[in-house]
């Protein structure tokens, strides 16, 4: 049992009646690899019962504290009850894209219910060629992608023949007592404490972010803003100097304003080898490709809408403070985030392919440079200037504000490795992952997430309709952009002699979460 941080906090405070703070994916699997020849609700949970203490996420629960007079506390739920957690429905015919799309988009948007385990699965039956598709979604509260890509290790397998999960330890006595949520008289004794430390730990707080001043959506477009960065450094005993950065300043685009509650979201893949291809070829990583395709297919989007702004514009993409496979696994309890982001321009306004692709590479470079000698917990620190009591209150209002004054950010783009081998559940086959993340008043009402998976790079795309009414429009620009790259690549020889980047840090900034590996 432990107090959620001031990051996973802001998660649940974000949440409104327009905005939804859940991760999620869209698997579809080919059934007929399984021994029964199905996928069904009952082999689903029967899969769930044997595997959920391998999954901490799902199975804790949120205590909160009386009035939100501080941090919520996660307590382990040992009986879940799944059967609350897992639907089943069929889609209508003809049971393409568009009709899972519809169904998932409709899910998307409905808040969790905070009384239980913060997770959904949606088994959903009627595509066509006999497929199944699961849609599961978590809050972000409780996972970032590294705790994410641990539960589907713990569910999926290498192989149709389900393996011998590791077994749960034994209960201390035949019936153990469910664990009790903090006590009433303890969870006030902290708040108090807590409300008498928290000026001091939000000076804190803010000495660290005035040192990573120039990296923070808007408070990064102040007048001198770098010399205050270099200044807190210098006064915190950081001589470093800090790597020149690109303006982060966020044009105005229909992407960005209040979003409405409604959402939208769209699959699309392109091969994983057309993109791997690219980067060997212009001798660069396959997240500076995966940028570029983004890039392109909202410069695209924008040219369509008569709004391509002059500036390039500003994407936040998050990355990973631990690794897969450290110390605790997720068995071991662990929930939360430990995350940071960096703010990178996306070479929008650039007209040129092969230009284009230059100025992301170079842009992104410059990002990891800068982040490499950052504090990377800016984002928490931010969250921990503003006390519980009021953050519930004061975010969604101040995201609101963001919107409707300027965005920091024009979108979120993540980007997040998956396996080079085909997976099962219940030993279907899964033919393909579309992870869908989150929209907001601040962030834009769209958002980009890829996820490589066998031999496909596969992209999720979810958008509030109010500020993109059109988002399959978005997935058919990314397979173009894919296919320009491809076309430059062969009208154009390759560079072949690729920089290298000289600092250690940015080969640790390019392996995080977000990343296709190479």
């Amino acid at each position: 049992m432990r107090q959620l941080t001031a990051l996973d906090a802001q998660f649940l405070s974000v949440e409104s009646a327009t905005t939804a703070a859940h991760v999620a994916g869209v698997a579809v699997f080919d059934p007929s690899t399984s021994p029964s020849g199905g996928l069904t609700r009952e082999a689903l949970l029967t899969l769930l019962r044997e595997r959920l203490h391998l999954a901490a996420p799902l199975r804790m629960r949120l205590a909160d504290v009386p009035l939100g007079l501080d941090r919520p506390y996660w307590i382990d739920d040992p009986d879940v009850d799944l059967g609350a957690h897992v639907h089943e429905t069929t889609l209508p015919a003809p049971g393409g894209e568009r009709e899972l799309a519809a169904y998932v988009a409709d899910v998307h948007a409905r808040r969790l219910d905070r009384t239980r385990p913060l997770w959904e699965a949606h088994l959903i039956h009627g595509l066509a060629g006999g497929r199944v598709a699961l849609y599961m979604k978590v809050h972000h509260c409780a996972i970032d992608g590294v705790t994410g890509s641990e539960i589907l290790t713990a569910l999926l397998d290498p192989s149709p023949q389900p393996r011998l999960a590791e077994a749960a330890p034994a209960p201390a006595s035949p019936r153990p007592e469910p664990p009790a949520p903090p006590g009433l008289l303890a969870m006030l004794a902290g708040a108090i404490t807590r409300t008498i430390v928290q000026p001091v730990e939000a000076l804190c707080s803010l000495a660290r972010a005035a040192a990573d001043l120039d990296t923070i959506p808007v408070v990064s477009a102040l007048p001198d803003a770098r010399l205050v960065a270099q200044a807190a450094r210098a006064l915190a005993g950081d001589p470093r100097r800090l790597p020149e950065t690109p303006p982060l300043v966020a044009p105005r685009t229909p992407f960005n304003g209040p979003i409405s509650g409604a959402r939208a979201v769209a699959f699309g893949s392109v091969p994983l080898t057309e993109v791997r291809r690219v980067a060997r070829a212009f001798g660069m990583g396959p997240n500076d490709v995966v940028m570029t395709l983004c890039a392109s297919a909202l410069r695209r989007w924008l040219l369509a809408h008569d709004a391509l702004p002059d500036r390039p514009l500003v994407a936040a993409v998050p990355v990973a403070l631990r690794s897969a496979g450290s110390s605790t696994g997720p068995a071991d309890g662990r929930v939360g985030n430990r995350i940071s982001a960096m703010i990178t321009p996306l070479a929008t306004d650039v007209a040129r392919p092969g230009e284009r692709l230059a100025a992301v590479r170079s842009a992104l470079a410059a990002a990891k440079r800068r982040f490499a000698v950052s504090h990377r917990s800016w984002l928490d620190d931010v969250c921990a200037l503003v006390p519980n009591a009021f953050a519930a209150l004061a975010t969604p209002l101040v995201f609101r504000l963001a919107g409707v004054a300027g965005a920091g950010v024009n979108l979120i783009v993540s980007n997040v490795p998956g396996s080079r081998v085909p997976l099962y559940l219940c030993g279907a086959r899964m033919l393909s992952y579309h992870p869908l993340s989150v929209v907001t008043d601040a962030t834009g009402g769209i958002s980009i997430t890829c996820a490589s998976y066998d031999d496909r790079l596969d992209f999720g795309v979810v958008v509030c309709p109010t500020r993109v009414p059109d988002v399959w429009s978005v997935t058919g620009h990314l397979r173009e952009a894919m296919d320009e790259l491809v076309t430059l690549l062969d009208e154009a020889p390759p560079h072949g002699n690729r920089e290298r980047e000289s600092p250690e840090e940015l080969e640790q900034v390019e392996d995080r979460e977000e990343k296709v590996p190479a």
